[in-house]
């Protein structure tokens, strides 16, 4: 596989994205959302779907770098399919 196709995924998310929008592109990326649920006190996919991960993460009181490092590792995580 291009080494530049592979790495491409590292670098699509960013602070200004919804939730939305990187489920969307991202499906398994859910996981990571419900893995901070407990440390939000609500469902950030049911509550928070249309909110941007900087609101998100504002709102919730969640670290920025962990979340998109979270995320980032789970789109990278075995293959490159988006769903």
């Amino acid at each position: 596989m291009n080494t530049e196709l592979k790495n491409l995924h590292i670098y699509d998310i960013h602070p200004e994205m919804t939730v939305l929008e990187i489920i969307h592109l991202y499906r398994k990326t859910e996981t990571v959302f419900r893995k901070y649920d407990k440390q939000a006190g609500t469902c950030i996919c049911c509550n928070a779907l249309f909110e941007t991960l900087e609101k998100v993460t504002e709102k919730y009181k969640i670290d920025m770098e962990e979340l998109i490092s979270d995320l980032k590792a789970e789109i990278n995580r075995g293959t490159m399919d988006r769903n």
